[in-house]
């Protein structure tokens, strides 16, 4: 078994380090098989330089392609060189390490396809704005609507993903606020998603690409980009 950890990282001077590590002594503790790649989205900052010193594949893209691209680019470097899962952390130390193993374990225990880290199956940790709460309950029931499966932290970057589901995301993956309509992606290509509670921690480093005053603007175009990518599919497929 081989694990990839892809870690996007925009700016992300401040965490990215102590990211790296942790993922490295949490693999050292749990005697898993995992290499992390941190995918630097053509970031203004040290956060190249800092990547480069540390024990991790660094894969420098030469121009920004949003959060969508820069994961998409870990996916197809795992899906190429031979991954069985490929784990998607964020480089800003939210998505502790330590929780890491939980998803490896139920993605082997239930032969799952997807399986996604939430922080709202036991409302421990960090709950993230009520602001963002409501427009994740928003998406929660509108995935339910559309494809009949019910993810209750259908925003979280935190995910792993099976080496089948790696093949389809190497064609295609949403870009630019991705997680949302990810889940469409997944429902009707029949892959199998699990949710399982982890503990999430406030942003160490970095700034958030969505605020607050964006939130209405984000909302309304993940909805659009939600309906567009479950029409692609199902036209598609007939």
């Amino acid at each position: 078994m081989r694990i990839a950890i892809i870690v996007p990282a925009y700016n992300e001077e401040k965490a990215i380090a102590a990211v790296v590590n942790d993922m490295l002594v949490m693999a050292a503790e749990n005697k898993l098989p995992i290499d992390v790649i941190v995918v630097n989205d053509c970031s203004k900052d040290s956060t190249s330089e800092i990547i480069s010193r540390q024990s991790c594949i660094a894969l420098d893209l030469p121009v920004n392609l949003g959060i969508g691209g820069a994961v998409q680019t870990g996916f197809m470097y795992a899906f190429e060189n031979g991954y069985d899962f490929a784990v998607q952390a964020d480089g800003d130390g939210q998505h502790p390490a330590f929780e890491i193993p939980k998803l490896v374990e139920a993605a082997i225990r239930e032969n799952a396809d997807v399986v996604i880290g939430s922080r709202f199956l036991k409302k421990e940790g960090f709950q993230s704005s009520g602001l963002r709460r409501a427009g994740i309950n928003y998406f929660r029931r509108l995935n339910k609507m559309l494809v009949g499966v019910e993810v209750y932290d259908s925003t979280s970057g935190f995910r792993l993903l099976s080496r089948r589901v790696l093949e389809v995301v190497s064609e295609y993956y949403p870009d630019e606020y991705p997680e949302p309509e990810a889940i469409i992606l997944y429902s009707l290509n029949k892959f199998k998603i699990v949710e399982v509670p982890v503990k999430m921690k406030e942003r160490q480093g970095g700034v958030s690409s969505i605020g607050r005053s964006s939130s209405v603007y984000y909302m309304f175009k993940v909805t659009l980009a939600i309906l567009y990518t479950f029409i692609r599919i199902k036209f598609r497929k007939k």
